[in-house]
């Protein structure tokens, strides 16, 4: 059966999204809205894990480093928002890479624990220190302008991030598709033999690191001006698994396997508010059974996914070739 062309399918999603608001009520509206942001951030630790194959278990420490810069600037020294955004990504290229220089030498299982201890790292301070407001935050950022309009309803901050979320969706596409993508694969699969290739693997993984850093931090800048106040609860270890959730369940390297499993992390336990108590109970067990039957993900990546007819007609073509 011949599949649905790409774009169409592309520009039918997009005509949707942006019919979304005007048929959903508020709440349906803010869930997804709230999806949007993970998709922003999957697709940041997307480049980190499923591009360059580096378990991070601490991503959520962009996402507050980006949210906490927005919310000093703009409420202790008057900044405008958009002003703050280049500098949220300047500050999370940097600790990216003052974080990412020594340890991106390990691999596997000790470079999660050094994730995670950053991203719990990044909360105490947020805790402890008087610029951050301490445990009980920053309170009052005020809302974006573009020239006179104020962006404070829903539907504006609705399509502010989903604006971020198709920028975010193409830069990762084309990096995936870029000689860098293609050098984060290969360390992916086998970090000595691409090195023996010529493939400066602590560079490369470096700059993974910090792209997805980028990416996280924007996504925290928005995020501290949607919700006016931000507090270190926002930023915890179970916002960092759940980020990680959503790359795992939809698919490592897959751009819209990782929006659909940012949807579904978002809209699932929403959905299931009838059963009360059980709803994260019948939730956890739909992702238990999910892994079990498909653990290369919902939407897996596109050399993880090869049709049978196209593994045929690959198969041929080597065949003739070694011939």
């Amino acid at each position: 059966m011949k599949r649905p062309d790409k774009r169409v399918v592309t520009i039918v999603i997009l005509l949707l999204a942006c019919l979304l608001p005007f048929v959903a009520n508020n709440y349906w509206l803010d869930v997804a809205t709230l999806a949007l942001l993970y998709i922003v951030l999957g697709q940041g630790l997307n480049v980190v894990v499923g591009y360059a194959g580096l378990l991070d278990l601490g991503f959520a420490a962009f996402f507050a480093v980006g949210a906490y810069t927005t919310g000093i600037l703009m409420t202790a020294y008057g900044w405008s928002f958009w002003l703050t955004l280049p500098v949220a990504a300047l500050f999370g290229a940097i600790i990216g890479i003052v974080i990412g220089a020594p340890t991106l030498r390990l691999r596997s299982d000790y470079l999660a624990i050094v994730t995670l201890g950053f991203g719990e790292i990044i909360r105490i301070l947020a805790i402890n220190l008087e610029i951050t407001g301490s445990a009980s935050g920053i309170y009052g950022i005020p809302k974006p302008t573009i020239g006179g309009y104020v962006l404070s309803g829903q539907k504006d901050f609705y399509f502010a991030i989903l604006i971020l979320a198709i920028l975010a969706v193409i830069a990762v596409s084309r990096l995936g598709n870029s000689r860098l993508g293609r050098a984060w694969a290969y360390i992916r699969e086998d970090e000595d033999a691409a090195e023996a290739m010529g493939i400066n693997r602590i560079k490369t993984k470096l700059l993974a690191y910090m792209i997805g850093a980028v990416i996280g931090c924007l996504g925290g800048s928005i995020f501290a001006v949607k919700m006016s106040a931000i507090a270190p609860l926002s930023f915890s270890f179970m916002q960092s698994i759940m980020i990680l959730l959503a790359v795992v369940l939809g698919g490592l390297g897959s751009i819209s396997g990782v929006a659909i499993g940012a949807v579904l992390i978002v809209a699932l336990p929403e959905a299931l508010r009838f059963a009360d108590d059980w709803r994260y109970l019948i939730f956890g067990l739909a992702l238990i059974v999910m892994m079990i039957y498909r653990p290369q993900g919902i939407w897996p990546a596109r050399y993880e996914a090869e049709q049978p007819a196209e593994a045929d007609e690959h198969a041929v073509r080597d065949k003739n070739m070694s011939a």
